[in-house]
């Protein structure tokens, strides 16, 4: 079983890895790892209430049973022998540095949690890649502003009440804001500029103190918990 996926499958990888970037001098190549999430490997996701909500269930995994089969062997073998899932990781990193991207004189650029929210940096994950760039999404606010220079970070918001701690943790940071928005999207929300973030994800992690507006996907559209934001209530309080 391989952990990583090269092929850019996931569509917004592959949006990511085929628009045009001004960020690196080279094309980019990318790297993902998709598992099936749980309250340990994605620990915010209880406070922010998106599990029933998240995209394990959205995109392709809709269809097709396999996908989120294949997503949880890898978490199984994350949580019964987390030492060989590291070291099969490192395995596979040095592979796609070596093989892929020094071969093909590209950046390589590695998402590892799709829909996960594991702290790579606490394992040096990408502290043994300085040639790769590193971008994830999370919901741990702690993790903000403690990672090595070559890993970003991009928040993931929520309003619930449980969250809240989180959320004012995260504002001052100034990192992008990742809002997912049924209906419509607002121009602003937080007092930030909201942009388009279904185009790349290269875009949102370097775009600074902006919401990152997300459309909602899949079960998603149906939610009521806080997690995903209303835009048409917030258009009608601006108005």
């Amino acid at each position: 079983m391989s952990l990583l996926n090269t092929t850019a499958s996931n569509t917004k990888i592959k949006k990511t890895q085929s628009k045009p970037n001004n960020y690196f001098p080279k094309p980019i190549r990318m790297a993902s790892l998709s598992m099936l999430p749980d309250n340990i490997i994605c620990a915010g996701s209880k406070a922010a209430g998106c599990m029933d909500y998240c995209l394990k269930e959205s995109g392709r995994a809709q269809y097709n049973p396999q996908i989120n089969i294949a997503r949880q062997k890898k978490t199984d073998f994350w949580h019964s022998d987390q030492a060989g899932f590291l070291a099969q990781l490192t395995r596979e990193l040095t592979n796609f540095q070596k093989n892929v991207c020094e071969k093909q004189n590209v950046q390589g650029v590695v998402r590892l949690n799709t829909i996960s929210d594991i702290p790579w940096e606490e394992h040096d994950i990408p502290q043994q890649f300085p040639d790769l760039f590193f971008y994830d999404y999370t919901k741990l606010a702690k993790r903000l502003g403690n990672t090595p220079d070559n890993y970003r970070l991009m928040f993931s918001y929520s309003d619930r009440r449980q969250y809240r701690n989180q959320v004012a943790a995260a504002l001052p940071t100034g990192v992008p804001i990742a809002v997912v928005f049924k209906n419509s999207m607002p121009c602003e929300y937080l007092g930030r500029r909201v942009i388009d973030g279904d185009l790349s994800d290269l875009d949102n992690v370097m775009a600074g103190p902006v919401v990152i507006g997300l459309t909602a996907k899949g079960p998603a559209k149906h939610d009521h918990s806080g997690f995903v934001v209303d835009g048409n209530i917030i258009l009608r309080a601006a108005a």
